[in-house]
């Protein structure tokens, strides 16, 4: 079974957004969080913030590129669902870290939370309901 085939076979909520939709929205965020994201990891390896600033821009990289492996190649919705929480988690972390910083940063990572928010009742919810 493909991995489409997978995820549609899955009991979601009716507000799920369809999978076209879901990618219009990486497709906007992505270009944000490598712009930002880049920005930060240069300034504190320039020296211009601390490094321990940039630690929960690396946890929300790492996991955010790891929950399609998680979710879609093992097809694991409980590791998913922590995975996802993780990437929430890591966001509110860096959002606040690199305020006294970089106010731009953190107001840029906006549409991110909201839908990483989203994303993340999401999957708690697929998890809930496609638990054994």
């Amino acid at each position: 079974m493909s991995w489409m085939e997978w995820y549609n076979s899955l009991q979601k909520p009716g507000w799920t957004p369809a999978p076209q939709t879901i990618g219009t929205i990486w497709q906007f965020l992505y270009p944000v969080i490598l712009l930002t994201f880049g920005y930060v990891f240069t300034q504190a390896f320039r020296g211009k913030i601390p490094l321990w600033v940039a630690i929960p821009f690396a946890i929300n990289l790492v996991a955010n590129v790891l929950f399609t492996p998680i979710q879609f190649g093992l097809r694991n919705l409980d590791w998913a669902a922590v995975d996802i929480v993780v990437v929430w988690g890591s966001l509110v972390w860096l959002i606040v870290a690199i305020w006294p910083h970089f106010r731009w940063v953190s107001v840029a990572q906006i549409p991110y939370l909201i839908w990483v928010s989203i994303a993340t009742v999401l999957q708690l919810s697929i998890t809930w309901n496609n638990r054994p």
